[in-house]
């Protein structure tokens, strides 16, 4: 069925970098869509980034364009998202999830996963 391990979260200075993990176990990870979603506090679900299933195409939402850049290495069943430039309304828990088909670049809509992993807290804060 797939489960997924997320790393790297943490407490970062506004502008600072960090860099998430998530590693893939229990299935073909290489041939899914993947993508990175993020939920704060009191707030529901949002997509963050998407990569389709050999890292041609990638697709991001316009809050984090140009300071995330999603990517993935297919022998070591990894995603990875580097994280610059953090704001704080960058804090939030972030998850990976596997896609059902074709990556979906826009709201989040549950029915478009099928496999989601338990998350890693970011917090951005002076």
């Amino acid at each position: 069925e797939g489960q997924f391990v997320e790393s790297g979260g943490g407490t970062v200075q506004p502008g600072g970098s960090l860099t998430l993990s998530c590693v893939a176990s229990g299935f073909a990870f290489s041939t899914h869509d993947m993508t990175w979603v993020r939920q704060a506090p009191g707030l529901g679900p949002e997509w963050v980034a998407a990569i389709n299933i050999d890292g041609s195409s990638t697709s991001y939402a316009d809050s984090v364009k140009g300071r995330f850049t999603i990517s993935r290495d297919n022998t070591r069943k990894t995603v990875t998202l580097q994280m610059n430039s953090l704001k704080p309304e960058d804090t939030a828990l972030y998850y990976c999830a596997r896609n059902v088909g074709t990556y979906y670049s826009g709201p989040f809509y549950r029915s478009e996963y099928d496999v989601f992993g338990q998350g890693t807290q970011v917090t951005v804060s002076s």
